[in-house]
């Protein structure tokens, strides 16, 4: 069946089956590398996109539940340069392996857009869902934390 989908801004019409996931898809279709295939259960969040600006765990999503949707993936948010929350990142060696990352970073993007200036339990609790097994996830929160204060502002 043919499926229309919008990812990072840009529209795709696709050939899918009815049971594709949509993980499979953006990986395999439409060339998005950031989601990374995990669990494939929904527990680790190394799947995480963005979906009409909510985190949203593609390997659970049937492709054709996502028409109709925005899908927004770290590509989409690095399209025009590194965001603020993504210098951040860096600045605080948050990251070791990176097989997390993408997860995380729009988990944390979706969290400062509903909360800009989070407390440590509000991070906490919006990154609860993604699994690091490198980091200890402290340089992690202290990144948020300093994106919510915006102690990584530029002038």
């Amino acid at each position: 069946m043919n499926l229309e989908l919008k990812v990072n801004g840009e529209q795709w019409v696709l050939d899918v089956a009815a049971a594709d996931v949509l993980l499979d898809v953006l990986r395999e279709q439409v060339g998005t590398k950031s989601p990374k295939v995990g669990c494939e259960r929904g527990d680790c969040g190394s799947c995480t996109i963005l979906m009409d600006g909510r985190s949203v765990r593609s390997c659970l999503v049937l492709a054709v539940e996502a028409e109709g949707h925005d899908i927004v993936t770290v590509e989409g948010i690095s399209y025009e340069g590194m965001s603020q929350l993504q210098d951040l990142f860096i600045s605080n060696n948050s990251f070791q392996c990176g097989f997390c990352a993408p997860g995380i970073v729009l988990s944390a993007t979706e969290l400062l857009e509903l909360n800009p200036n989070p407390s440590r339990h509000d991070v906490q609790e919006a990154l609860a869902g993604n699994l690091c097994r490198c980091t200890g996830y402290e340089p992690i929160i202290d990144a948020v934390l300093a994106a919510g204060q915006g102690q990584g502002e530029t002038p």
